[in-house]
């Protein structure tokens, strides 16, 4: 006998003052669901979970959950006013008694309970926020990217222990390797429609690329049904006098479908532009150490960072991550060691805290107030890397629209304030890149992207990350904060690492293939220029392939017709400047083509291959 679901959504409708978030959505959850919701930033993921949670009312519709079923809710930005400590908060729906919970869990998410409320900082409040639901054991969890600002050992733990849960639950994430292995089905929230699959994550891409090219396919269908039955509706009418108004009407109708339709969101622009070419060595430190208040940072550390390179830096937050980067580029100073900088560098920084970023500034105002974007005596022009561009223009690049052009950055979503800093991080030049924690927010279709473009980029790369899957498909170079001063450095990514360390293959993400080092290489740092690069097609070659049949349609239609033109044996005589303009124009067009279709088959072969 079938088992009713813990929650029902039944035909849900929500506006928010514009186009309908969601119009007529219904889905269940079942017990033991483990589900992945997905979607890009600003698609109303967070939202359709608090309709999920009974904390936003839909316009129309239904929410109802199961007798006795508790639906508990993770909050991205809990409200803690009232309480005085992080785990009066954490405990605030326990029974008197049970405050065990939250220790149990504040171990596993490295936090203090102790710690003051108005003093802790939004990572601290989060993982408050994450002991509390995990604490309380509802019957439904709903978490809102629990492991945003969680190291990776936190990550680890808490991904075992969610493996092991008999509690159904939905998550929100950015994390692949997180969803890869967690998930056993997916939500995807494209355009106001709410799909399912059931399956785990790692059927994801592969089954929203089909679902995509059957739109497409679709669309291009009713397009061209669309332009037959309007040559008909233009050349019918002359050749007869009585009009079929039912087609007329038909072709209307067909007009009206496809005005409706709603375009995908394209990909943000995004491109970093490597400046002049740093020298061979980037960055030599030897003997670095540092105490802070007592506590060892680093200990001897020895590191030479080579042009080209990609080097992460991974460990527990308040390892000394950040502070050991900022030793390197010289804006800290080590108690013992040396660093020398290398010659000729243009450095960029992405900080984690988002600091670069004024909150009650406007989106305009964060590009044009800028004096490395400022065009002078220019109010709506930004420089991007040494060429005027218009504000508005540039942040649709970003894929901001016009009216966010005045809002305040603080209205912005966490995934919406990372793009605007890439979009000041990517207007100037560089060589020398430092990413600290730039995956946090940024929806997956993103930090696709962002990884394409880094494997491009000229330059060199520092990055700080908790993201398995990021780092694996972008380090060649990965130094390890172990505690207590020890800062060792492993060739390759975080699989890499935790291959060379022996340790259990249990926290690498299933869904990464690590590269392979060759047999008894030992376990030291290595120029980017040896480390594997990912086979297969890069971001821009795969839109050009997806783009490539339409432009050879184009092109074909355009042969066909100037060829007809001229197969007329009396338009020479009649009109020589025609016959001659329109001979060009068929030589240009057959060239055209014959390059479109080398093109098309060298990037289809290298697809295969890859």
């Amino acid at each position: 006998m079938a088992r009713a679901p813990l929650l029902q959504l039944s035909d849900i409708s929500l506006t928010f003052g514009g186009n309908p978030v969601f119009d007529g959505l219904s889905l269940a959850v079942q017990p033991g669901d483990r589900i992945a919701l997905v979607g890009r930033n600003g698609s109303g993921k967070s939202t359709l979970m608090k309709v999920m949670a009974g904390l936003v009312e839909p316009d129309r519709g239904s929410r109802a959950a199961a007798p006795g079923v508790r639906v508990g809710y993770m909050e991205q930005d809990p409200d803690m006013s009232g309480f005085a400590t992080l785990g009066d908060y954490a405990a605030a729906t326990l029974p008197e008694g049970e405050g065990y919970r939250v220790e149990v869990v504040a171990e596993g998410l490295r936090f203090d309970p102790r710690g003051d409320v108005a003093t802790a900082s939004g990572g601290e409040r989060r993982r408050a926020a994450l002991a509390r639901l995990m604490a309380e054991a509802p019957e439904l969890m709903l978490l809102d990217e629990p492991t945003n600002h969680l190291d990776i050992t936190a990550i680890g733990w808490l991904e075992e222990q969610l493996r092991e849960t008999k509690t159904a639950f939905v998550l929100i994430s950015h994390d692949r390797a997180f969803l890869a292995a967690l998930a056993r089905a997916v939500l995807w929230i494209d355009r106001g429609v709410v799909r399912r699959l059931e399956q785990g994550f790692a059927g994801f891409e592969g089954w929203r690329e089909k679902l995509w090219e059957e739109e497409d396919a679709a669309r291009h269908k009713l397009d061209r049904k669309i332009k037959a039955e309007g040559r008909w509706a233009v050349e019918g009418i002359s050749a007869r006098r009585k009009r079929n108004m039912g087609r007329v009407r038909a072709l209307q109708a067909l007009r009206a479908e496809r005005a409706a339709q709603i375009r995908r969101q394209g990909t943000a622009a995004m491109a970093f532009d490597g400046g002049a070419v740093s020298g061979k060595k980037v960055i030599e430190a030897r003997g670095l150490e540092k105490v802070y208040d007592g506590r060892v940072i680093v200990r001897g550390l020895d590191l030479t960072v080579q042009r080209g390179d990609r080097v992460a830096f991974v460990g527990p937050n308040g390892a000394g991550k950040t502070t050991v980067v900022r030793m390197l580029l010289g804006e800290v100073a080590p108690d013992a060691g040396e660093v020398k900088l290398g010659t000729n560098l243009e450095i960029a920084v992405f900080d984690q805290a988002r600091a670069a970023l004024d909150p009650e500034a406007t989106l305009w105002d964060s590009l044009t107030g800028d004096p490395d974007m400022r065009v002078s005596g220019r109010a709506d022009q930004v420089m991007v890397r040494g060429e005027p561009r218009h504000v508005v223009g540039y942040l649709k690049d970003f894929l901001f629209d016009e009216a966010q052009a005045r809002a305040p950055v603080k209205s912005l979503s966490g995934g919406e304030k990372a793009r605007l800093l890439l979009a000041r991080l990517m207007a100037r030049e560089s060589n020398l890149l430092v990413l600290d924690e730039p995956t946090n927010d940024l929806d997956i279709e993103t930090l696709d992207l962002l990884q394409d473009i880094l494997g491009e980029y000229d330059g060199t790369v520092i990055l700080v990350s908790h993201d398995r899957d990021f780092l694996d498909r972008v380090a060649t170079t990965t130094v390890a904060m172990e505690g207590d001063g020890r800062a060792v450095v492993y060739a390759g990514g975080w699989s890499d690492y935790r291959a060379q360390r022996g340790e259990d293959a249990a926290l690498v993400p299933a869904a990464v293939k690590p590269s392979k080092a060759p047999a008894g290489q030992p376990a030291a740092r290595e120029p980017a220029s040896a480390a594997p690069r990912r086979s297969g097609l890069s971001f821009t070659e795969r839109h050009r392939l997806a783009e490539l049949p339409g432009v050879i349609e184009t092109l074909e239609a355009d042969v066909n017709k100037l060829s007809e033109l001229l197969s007329d044996p009396d338009l020479y005589g009649r009109e020589p400047v025609k016959f001659r303009k329109a001979g060009d124009a068929l030589a240009e067009r057959q060239a055209a083509l014959a390059a479109a279709e080398e093109e098309w088959l060298a990037l289809e072969e290298k697809a295969e291959a890859g």
